[in-house]
């Protein structure tokens, strides 16, 4: 670790599925971390609430709202990196709310950087998705493919990808933004794909319900995305970059759920419900990663590859799931958009 990375990491999301593993991940390397959550008045800090307590009390909270450059400006004092992982994420929702998300994705990511602008850090983490690529025209998929808005979500993060470049080219302000591709894992949203499936069966339901089942995605797994955010953080180079992270391995959601089945034991149904369907337009049909460019600027490859590394990360999900306490944290009959 150098001396830039010994001062305090903001994490912006910290509350979430990615933001929470990272967190953790940081304090077990030694980082002093500070970590930003979504004010709420029950006091909840989302999935840190469930954290090692040995690894808890090493963390330090903050409630907040990236949407109020004054909260953002108090949480970044003293902050010598950080890692926004803050945004709305669900599809679905953003087309009966797409206000929410430019005011979140868009105006949020801009206060976080003009936080950082104003103390100076030295290594700006933005996070991106695979959406913004929109239905591959060429796989696999390299950062110089052309970017799609197919629907307000991935609209809304291309326009904060552009705004964090922005920072870059104008101030020179030091920022790397990070591409995943379909992380899943422990601790995900059910209202993503694997754990809609994973729920429904452990609900004991045959008859699964999800949208299209031709798209392919490319899954990566929990453990490599947070490898990958770490390995950019400490990496001396790619600072106005584009970086993807991604498995390298595509696989359709019709093959996906009966993989799923399959190492479960189960016999199901795949059922099309039509509420779960995108509109036509909006639908991307095809994610696949080009990882090279992580590999030669972050030293990061995956180690959850290929069919065997996807059946691994499906099996762990399956484990932490399957414990009645995270289980009840899912409210399978209940199709969350």
């Amino acid at each position: 670790m150098n001396n830039r990375n010994k001062k305090k990491v903001l994490v912006t999301g910290a509350d979430g599925f990615i933001g929470s593993h990272v967190v953790e991940k940081l304090v077990r390397k030694g980082y002093d971390v500070k970590a930003f959550v979504m004010y709420n008045s029950m006091n909840s800090w989302g999935w840190l609430d469930y954290c090692d307590p040995n690894i808890a009390r090493h963390i330090e909270v903050v409630a907040g709202d990236i949407r109020d450059l004054r909260c953002v400006e108090d949480a970044m004092e003293h902050c010598g990196s950080v890692i926004h992982l803050a945004s709305l994420i669900a599809i679905p929702y953003s087309y009966k709310a797409p206000e929410s998300y430019v005011e979140t994705n868009i105006k949020g990511t801009l206060n976080i950087l003009q936080a950082a602008r104003a103390v100076e850090v030295e290594r700006f983490l933005h996070t991106s998705t695979s959406e913004v690529y929109g239905t591959a025209k060429y796989v696999p998929i390299d950062e110089k493919h052309p970017l799609s808005g197919q629907s307000p979500y991935s609209a809304t993060k291309i326009a904060a990808d552009q705004i964090a470049y922005s920072f870059y080219a104008s101030f020179g302000l030091p920022v790397v933004t990070v591409r995943p591709f379909n992380t899943y894992g422990p601790r995900q949203s059910a209202r993503a794909i694997i754990p809609t499936v994973l729920s429904q069966i452990l609900d004991g339901k045959k008859d699964i319900k999800i949208g299209y089942s031709g798209a392919t995605r490319d899954f990566t797994y929990i453990d490599d995305t947070v490898d990958g955010f770490i390995a950019a953080l400490e990496a001396t180079n790619g600072v106005g970059e584009v970086v993807n992270l991604g498995s390298n391995f595509e696989i359709s959601i019709k093959d996906m759920v009966e993989l799923i089945a399959s190492i479960m034991e189960k016999e199901v149904n795949i059922i099309l419900d039509k509420e779960r369907i995108r509109p036509i337009k909006s639908e991307v049909e095809r994610l696949w990663a080009n990882n090279q460019k992580a590999l030669t600027l972050f030293n990061w490859k995956p180690k959850y590859r290929g069919v065997d590394g996807f059946k691994d990360g499906i099996s762990r999900t399956i484990e932490w799931l399957s414990v009645k306490e995270n289980f009840e944290k899912y409210k399978a009959n209940i199709y969350n958009i």
